[in-house]
């Protein structure tokens, strides 16, 4: 099969896609200890401009979200300034890109966070498990403090300021990180919610975090420019839902309901959903698929009209030229595992585009 609609445009609300290979975001922890997106940052998206759409690595709205070293921010004047170099440089290339803003609720450590700041969650349930800290090696999650009803009502407006920092900074829009385990999800799922109020209970409260990040982003910079990615079935981070695929169908319906630009949807890591159909059917159109695609498996997709874009994460990672890569039906380079998450450059922006021969 030859790839054909994966290199067509569309547009998804207002962010307009020359093709329909959508890099993945992807935790890197290139950013300065204070969250400032560095200059390799810029190089390595730059990079990688060619995609049809570039969703930028998950972003702490407020530093209470951080959950990595190194991990970036949308929060202070200097944050925005540093992503606007970013996008410029995207730009210039003729690229789209949006921003994942994703608070990471209990996932983190006091060795990351600054100096009394807190971890905060949907119930006082801590995480099992542990997370890399550059000042202390491995460490527990934190025990997070169960936000009240009006921090969470406060940390629901921050996910629209945080929009509206990433529209100043030069992006074509947001995504909310609604799965991994990080605060969405915690509100989402039975197993981290135990709260007694209107954001706890059954389903459809439950997803009333979420939905309502989602009203205050759409508020905030329309909701054409908005997405939000999802993975029913999903336990990462230690969580688990008593009713995984009717509870994200129920958020789906809520987030069709805003008419927001788009629904980034993975493959379901269990065998009893089917997250692409549970989509199709509760969202409508305007999907971007994620999980073990190539180029013929992601055409495939398409032309069954199983969603309008497809996304890549490992192979964005070690080919910043995977879109003509893919049109020219060229070997993909690996990556190197061992340095995904380091601090340098080695394993970042330094994997080389390939070199095509000239006809004589």
């Amino acid at each position: 099969m030859n790839p054909q609609q994966l290199f067509t445009p569309m547009q998804l609300g207002r962010i307009h896609l020359r093709n329909r290979i959508v890099m993945a975001p992807m935790t890197r922890n290139r950013a300065t200890p204070d969250g400032l997106p560095t200059a390799m940052m810029v190089e390595h998206y730059a990079q990688r401009a060619d995609a049809g759409l570039i969703v930028a690595e998950g972003t702490w709205p407020e530093v209470t979200g951080q959950a990595y070293c190194r991990q970036p921010g949308i929060e202070t004047a200097e944050q925005v300034r540093a992503w606007q170099r970013v996008t410029d440089a995207v730009h210039a290339r003729g690229g789209s890109i949006v921003l994942q803003i994703m608070h990471s609720g209990r996932i983190g450590s006091q060795h990351i966070k600054p100096a009394g700041v807190r971890s905060v969650s949907a119930s006082a349930i801590q995480a099992a498990g542990q997370i890399w800290t550059d000042a202390a090696g491995m460490q527990d999650h934190d025990v997070p403090v169960a936000l009240t009803t009006e921090e969470v009502r406060a940390a629901i407006a921050t996910h629209g300021a945080a929009a509206q920092r990433a529209i100043d900074a030069g992006f074509d829009g947001v995504e909310l990180h609604g799965t991994s385990g990080y605060l969405s999800m915690q509100f989402l799922s039975s197993s981290t919610n135990q709260r007694t109020d209107e954001y706890g209970g059954d389903a459809a409260h439950r997803v009333r975090f979420a939905a309502e990040c989602l009203q205050a982003m759409s508020a905030a910079i329309g909701a054409d420019r908005v997405g939000l990615r999802l993975n029913p079935g999903n336990t990462y981070n230690d969580t688990s839902d008593e009713n995984s695929g009717a509870t994200h169908a129920e958020l789906m319906r809520q987030a069709a309901k805003l008419g927001i630009a788009y629904l980034h949807v993975m493959r379901a890591p269990v065998p009893d959903i089917d997250a692409f159909a549970l989509a199709r059917e509760n969202f409508g159109a305007r999907l971007i698929l994620n999980d073990g695609f190539d180029a013929h498996s992601a055409e495939a997709a398409l032309i069954a009209g199983l969603g309008e874009a497809v996304s890549f994460a490992r192979h964005f990672v070690g080919n910043p030229d995977l879109v003509s890569r893919m049109r020219e039906g060229l070997a993909l380079s690996k990556f190197d595992r061992k340095t995904l998450y380091t601090a340098g450059e080695e394993g970042y922006s330094d994997y080389a585009a390939a070199v095509t021969a000239l006809p004589a």
